[in-house]
């Protein structure tokens, strides 16, 4: 039997940002190609290639012990002599490759190394609460998809919280950033083919009923209510995005069950590509209207409906009070007794 079909190991990134590694032995090792082994630390085949010359050529490990070649079948339909490389090599280029998951992977090594030397032993304390070598990333994977699809969360912010599940999340990263800053305007774009400032600069009116705001927190719309871009949509924009984001979630779901580790930049390049598969323009540019102008446009808008509307309310009071007034004139005088005739 190919040893693919058995071993597997996952490094990926907890909830509190710590690293983890999960294997699945195949005789107390795991066997991976140089493309696995690529695809594990984020790199090229090519340096994967280097790092293990390196490894026989400094005789840090011997070579016949440590590989098994495997026919197997590739895409052509060809059967090829495939080498295999167990957990000693996986290891050690690990230890070389310079790359941001083999840092993480680095950073895990050494946390465990660190514990050997100074208690003498290291345990995976997870492992012993689950007791014994059960695979649960995709359990806890598929677990934290459902929590975030039943949160009561804006939209945009749940495409965030599932690319937080990547293996190899990394919140300071530049391209973490990046995606945090585009994924609201990527989703307005997809459905009304406006960026998120654009939405705000051009339906923020004083002049429309409720300044032109479909939803707001509380019984009317307060000044940080009208810069929202989402309080602007109407009824179907706002079903379009719901039907995305559910879309989305049963993907992630999916890859989920499938046992697919998605990295940073798989969940970057799928959202892009989940968009034009449903025929969605994709947004390429950071729009005309800056969050900034946005918000001062909406907030002059809103000091201006707000002081119609405090207009229109002491109107309405003293209508009101007039009215009371009146009313009040009207009783007294049908209760004040007739005059005595003399």
């Amino acid at each position: 039997m190919k040893p693919e079909s058995k071993s597997e190991i996952i490094l990926y990134q907890t909830e509190d940002n710590r690293t983890r590694i999960e294997v699945r032995l195949e005789n107390e090792t795991v066997w991976l190609t140089q493309a696995q082994m690529a695809e594990l630390f984020q790199t090229t085949k090519q340096n994967v290639s280097l790092h293990i010359q390196n490894v026989f050529e400094e005789r840090e490990l011997r070579e016949d012990s440590v590989v098994k070649e495997y026919l197997t079948t590739a895409v052509d339909g060809k059967n090829y002599q495939t080498g295999f490389y167990n957990l000693d090599v996986i290891i050690s280029v690990g230890y070389r490759v310079k790359s941001h998951r083999g840092t993480q992977f680095r950073q895990w090594a050494t946390q465990r190394l660190r514990e050997y030397i100074v208690k003498g032993f290291t345990l995976d304390d997870e492992r012993l609460k689950q007791g014994g070598t059960k695979n649960e990333y995709f359990d806890e994977l598929l677990q934290r998809i459902r929590e975030i699809r039943l949160a009561e969360r804006i939209f945009y912010r749940k495409i965030c919280d599932i690319y937080q599940t990547s293996v190899d999340y990394d919140p300071s990263a530049e391209m973490t950033q990046l995606f945090f800053q585009t994924v609201q305007n990527k989703m307005h774009w997809a459905v009304h083919g406006q960026t998120a400032a654009e939405v705000i600069h051009r339906r923020a009116n004083a002049a429309q009923s409720h300044m032109g705001l479909t939803s707001w927190k509380g019984a009317k719309p307060r000044k940080p209510d009208v810069a929202i871009a989402k309080n602007y949509l109407t009824e179907e924009e706002l079903k379009k995005l719901s039907l995305i984001v559910t879309q989305y979630l049963d993907f992630a779901e999916l890859r989920a069950l499938e046992r697919r580790p998605m990295t940073m930049r798989d969940w970057i390049a799928k959202l892009d590509a989940f968009l034009r598969a449903g025929d969605r323009d994709i947004l390429k540019h950071a729009g005309n209207i800056s969050a900034e102008e946005a918000k001062q446009t909406a907030e002059l808008e809103f000091e201006k409906f707000d002081r119609q509307r405090r207009q229109l309310e002491d109107a309405q009071a003293n209508a009101q009070f007039a009215q009371g007034v009146e009313n009040l004139t009207r009783k007294a005088k049908q209760l004040k007794p007739p005059k005595r005739k003399k």
